[in-house]
Protein backbone atom coordinates (compact mmCIF):
# COMPACT_ATOMS: atom_id res chain seq x y z
CA UNK A 1 0.00 0.00 0.00
CA UNK A 2 1.30 3.44 -0.91
CA UNK A 3 0.70 6.52 1.24
CA UNK A 4 0.16 9.81 -0.59
CA UNK A 5 -0.40 13.31 0.74
CA UNK A 6 -3.89 14.55 -0.06
CA UNK A 7 -4.13 18.31 -0.43
CA UNK A 8 -7.31 20.35 -0.38
CA UNK A 9 -7.46 22.46 -3.50
CA UNK A 10 -9.69 25.38 -2.53
CA UNK A 11 -11.41 27.45 -5.20
CA UNK A 12 -8.97 29.57 -7.19
CA UNK A 13 -8.34 31.18 -10.53
CA UNK A 14 -5.47 30.81 -12.99
CA UNK A 15 -5.40 34.01 -15.03
CA UNK A 16 -4.20 34.83 -18.52
CA UNK A 17 -1.82 37.73 -19.15
CA UNK A 18 -4.53 39.55 -21.16
CA UNK A 19 -7.09 39.26 -18.36
CA UNK A 20 -4.51 40.23 -15.72
CA UNK A 21 -3.81 43.42 -17.72
CA UNK A 22 -7.55 44.26 -17.96
CA UNK A 23 -8.27 43.56 -14.28
CA UNK A 24 -5.13 44.99 -12.64
CA UNK A 25 -3.56 47.28 -15.26
CA UNK A 26 -1.19 46.85 -18.19
CA UNK A 27 2.01 45.00 -17.23
CA UNK A 28 0.85 44.23 -13.69
CA UNK A 29 2.85 41.50 -11.94
CA UNK A 30 1.38 39.08 -9.39
CA UNK A 31 2.83 39.18 -5.89
CA UNK A 32 3.50 35.74 -4.38
CA UNK A 33 2.47 35.27 -0.75
CA UNK A 34 2.99 31.50 -0.53
CA UNK A 35 4.73 28.87 -2.63
CA UNK A 36 2.48 25.91 -3.43
CA UNK A 37 3.47 22.23 -3.47
CA UNK A 38 3.73 22.04 -7.25
CA UNK A 39 6.95 23.47 -8.75
CA UNK A 40 6.69 27.10 -9.87
CA UNK A 41 3.15 27.66 -8.58
CA UNK A 42 2.26 30.20 -5.90
CA UNK A 43 -0.73 31.71 -4.15
CA UNK A 44 -0.81 35.36 -5.17
CA UNK A 45 -1.77 38.26 -2.97
CA UNK A 46 -4.28 39.32 -5.63
CA UNK A 47 -7.90 38.23 -5.65
CA UNK A 48 -10.73 38.77 -8.11
CA UNK A 49 -14.44 38.87 -7.59
CA UNK A 50 -16.38 36.28 -9.62
CA UNK A 51 -19.85 37.67 -10.37
CA UNK A 52 -22.33 34.93 -11.22
CA UNK A 53 -26.03 35.04 -12.12
CA UNK A 54 -27.01 34.33 -8.51
CA UNK A 55 -24.14 35.43 -6.25
CA UNK A 56 -20.53 36.68 -6.02
CA UNK A 57 -17.44 34.87 -4.73
CA UNK A 58 -13.96 36.27 -4.18
CA UNK A 59 -11.14 33.99 -5.38
CA UNK A 60 -7.38 34.04 -4.95
CA UNK A 61 -5.21 34.00 -8.06
CA UNK A 62 -2.71 31.16 -8.41
CA UNK A 63 0.35 32.26 -10.37
CA UNK A 64 2.15 32.52 -12.61
CA UNK A 65 -0.07 33.85 -15.42
CA UNK A 66 -1.32 31.16 -17.79
CA UNK A 67 -2.15 30.93 -21.48
CA UNK A 68 -5.90 30.85 -20.70
CA UNK A 69 -7.96 31.93 -17.71
CA UNK A 70 -9.35 29.00 -15.74
CA UNK A 71 -11.56 29.08 -12.64
CA UNK A 72 -11.46 25.94 -10.49
CA UNK A 73 -14.18 25.54 -7.89
CA UNK A 74 -16.21 22.98 -5.98
CA UNK A 75 -19.80 22.05 -6.85
CA UNK A 76 -21.01 24.02 -3.80
CA UNK A 77 -19.29 27.15 -5.16
CA UNK A 78 -20.77 26.67 -8.65
CA UNK A 79 -24.25 26.35 -7.18
CA UNK A 80 -23.73 29.46 -5.05
CA UNK A 81 -22.78 31.40 -8.21
CA UNK A 82 -25.79 29.99 -10.10
CA UNK A 83 -23.64 28.11 -12.61
CA UNK A 84 -24.19 24.55 -13.85
CA UNK A 85 -20.84 22.90 -13.11
CA UNK A 86 -18.79 21.16 -15.79
CA UNK A 87 -16.35 18.47 -14.58
CA UNK A 88 -12.97 18.47 -16.34
CA UNK A 89 -9.33 17.63 -15.82
CA UNK A 90 -7.59 20.89 -14.98
CA UNK A 91 -6.42 22.49 -18.22
CA UNK A 92 -9.15 20.86 -20.36
CA UNK A 93 -11.46 23.78 -20.97
CA UNK A 94 -13.28 22.39 -24.03
CA UNK A 95 -17.01 23.10 -23.63
CA UNK A 96 -16.40 24.48 -20.14
CA UNK A 97 -18.80 26.82 -18.39
CA UNK A 98 -18.73 30.60 -18.57
CA UNK A 99 -21.34 33.24 -17.96
CA UNK A 100 -19.54 35.01 -15.14
CA UNK A 101 -17.83 38.37 -14.85
CA UNK A 102 -14.39 38.85 -13.31
CA UNK A 103 -13.92 42.09 -11.38
CA UNK A 104 -10.53 43.48 -10.46
CA UNK A 105 -9.43 46.88 -9.20
CA UNK A 106 -8.99 48.26 -12.76
CA UNK A 107 -11.73 46.60 -14.77
CA UNK A 108 -14.17 43.84 -15.68
CA UNK A 109 -13.86 40.79 -17.94
CA UNK A 110 -16.73 38.64 -19.18
CA UNK A 111 -15.62 35.00 -19.08
CA UNK A 112 -17.14 33.03 -21.96
CA UNK A 113 -15.58 29.70 -20.92
CA UNK A 114 -12.97 28.38 -18.49
CA UNK A 115 -15.01 27.64 -15.37
CA UNK A 116 -14.68 24.01 -14.21
CA UNK A 117 -15.01 21.68 -11.27
CA UNK A 118 -11.66 19.91 -11.55
CA UNK A 119 -11.71 16.13 -11.49
CA UNK A 120 -9.87 14.72 -8.51
CA UNK A 121 -6.34 13.97 -9.60
CA UNK A 122 -2.95 12.64 -8.61
CA UNK A 123 0.01 14.83 -9.54
CA UNK A 124 2.90 12.37 -9.67
CA UNK A 125 6.58 12.73 -10.48
CA UNK A 126 7.96 10.76 -13.40
CA UNK A 127 10.15 8.76 -11.00
CA UNK A 128 7.22 7.80 -8.73
CA UNK A 129 5.03 6.98 -11.75
CA UNK A 130 7.69 4.64 -13.09
CA UNK A 131 8.28 3.05 -9.67
CA UNK A 132 4.54 2.58 -9.06
CA UNK A 133 3.81 1.58 -12.69
CA UNK A 134 1.32 4.40 -13.29
CA UNK A 135 0.60 6.06 -16.62
CA UNK A 136 -0.64 9.54 -17.48
CA UNK A 137 -4.45 9.55 -17.78
CA UNK A 138 -4.87 6.29 -15.87
CA UNK A 139 -7.49 6.27 -13.10
CA UNK A 140 -6.75 5.06 -9.57
CA UNK A 141 -8.50 4.92 -6.20
CA UNK A 142 -7.55 6.17 -2.74
CA UNK A 143 -8.87 5.26 0.69
CA UNK A 144 -9.35 7.63 3.60
CA UNK A 145 -9.58 6.04 7.03
CA UNK A 146 -11.18 7.39 10.17
CA UNK A 147 -14.65 8.41 11.32
CA UNK A 148 -15.72 9.54 7.85
CA UNK A 149 -13.62 7.05 5.90
CA UNK A 150 -14.40 6.53 2.26
CA UNK A 151 -12.86 5.47 -1.06
CA UNK A 152 -12.36 8.01 -3.84
CA UNK A 153 -12.72 6.45 -7.31
CA UNK A 154 -11.70 7.89 -10.66
CA UNK A 155 -8.62 9.83 -9.55
CA UNK A 156 -6.91 10.91 -12.77
CA UNK A 157 -3.14 10.33 -12.85
CA UNK A 158 -1.13 13.33 -14.12
CA UNK A 159 2.53 12.43 -14.68
CA UNK A 160 5.07 15.24 -15.01
CA UNK A 161 7.42 17.57 -13.20
CA UNK A 162 5.31 17.34 -10.05
CA UNK A 163 5.56 16.62 -6.38
CA UNK A 164 3.42 13.55 -5.74
CA UNK A 165 0.11 14.71 -4.25
CA UNK A 166 -3.60 13.91 -4.60
CA UNK A 167 -5.74 17.03 -5.08
CA UNK A 168 -9.29 17.01 -3.77
CA UNK A 169 -11.68 19.94 -3.78
CA UNK A 170 -13.21 21.30 -0.57
CA UNK A 171 -16.47 19.37 -0.99
CA UNK A 172 -14.58 16.08 -1.34
CA UNK A 173 -12.24 16.81 1.57
CA UNK A 174 -15.15 17.81 3.81
CA UNK A 175 -17.03 14.61 2.94
CA UNK A 176 -14.02 12.60 4.16
CA UNK A 177 -13.33 14.80 7.19
CA UNK A 178 -9.88 15.74 5.86
CA UNK A 179 -8.09 18.88 6.91
CA UNK A 180 -4.84 20.42 5.69
CA UNK A 181 -2.46 17.85 4.24
CA UNK A 182 -3.33 14.30 5.22
CA UNK A 183 -1.74 11.01 4.16
CA UNK A 184 -4.17 8.61 2.53
CA UNK A 185 -3.81 5.17 0.96
CA UNK A 186 -3.35 4.99 -2.79
CA UNK A 187 -4.95 1.82 -4.16
CA UNK A 188 -3.24 0.71 -7.38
Amino acid sequence: MKKVIAEISARHIHISRAHLDKLFGKGYELKAIKELSQPGEFAAQEEVKIIGPKNNITMRIVGPARKQTQIELAVTDARALGINPIFRVSGDLKSSSGGVMLKGPKGLVKLISGLIVPLRHLHISEADAKKWKLKNGQKVKARVGGERGLVFDNIVVRVGNYNTRIHLDTDEANAAGLGGCSKIDLLV
